[in-house]
């Protein structure tokens, strides 16, 4: 298993940082390069995923073209969240984000993500030789797009009016 952890200094408030960490738009948005898309599979395709929650996700990585479900597990607003994998390519992935406000205008989003390869020792291998980059990059592209985001006046594209800035449904 590998566990990859990123900080990302946000100058932007708690909530709506929490926020743009769960729209399913923003993830999109960070991810257009792959073709990704939130497919209908008895799941969320768009707005903010809550609580008990899935997302199918499909893109195309390594020129293979991959669905993956992932379940909101676990949710504090907004300090907190975890999604699951439910089904995809991987044995198993988790994702766990954390959301400290530093300053009223200032949020540090940590991520701590683990995942294993299915395919025993050459699953382990391909974590190691290329997996473990690929997804650390992955990340740190969602990050800067959340960032991005969150510091500038786009979010309010991302958000619902009624999540505005701590006022949204509480989990």
């Amino acid at each position: 298993m590998v566990t990859l952890e990123e900080v990302t200094l946000i100058h932007a408030p708690l909530e709506r940082c929490f926020d743009l960490a769960r729209s399913v738009e923003v993830h999109l948005a960070g991810n257009v390069h792959f073709g990704e898309a939130a497919v209908a599979r008895a799941g969320v395709t768009s707005g903010l995923i809550g609580l008990g929650e899935r997302v199918t996700w499909q893109a195309r990585h390594f020129g293979v073209l991959q669905k993956l479900t992932s379940e909101i597990t676990a949710m504090d607003r907004p300090a907190y969240f975890q999604d699951t994998t439910i089904s995809g390519a991987f044995r198993s992935m988790k994702h766990d984000h954390f959301f400290q406000a530093l300053a009223p205008d200032e949020t540090q989003m940590r991520d701590v993500f683990c995942f294993s390869a299915p395919l025993g020792i050459l699953g382990r291998l391909a974590e190691c030789a290329v997996l473990h980059r690929y997804m650390r990059a992955l990340l740190r592209e969602r990050n800067a797009v959340i960032r991005a985001i969150a510091e500038s006046s786009t979010w309010h594209r991302y958000l619902p009016s009624t999540s505005s800035e701590g006022t949204g449904r509480s989990q």
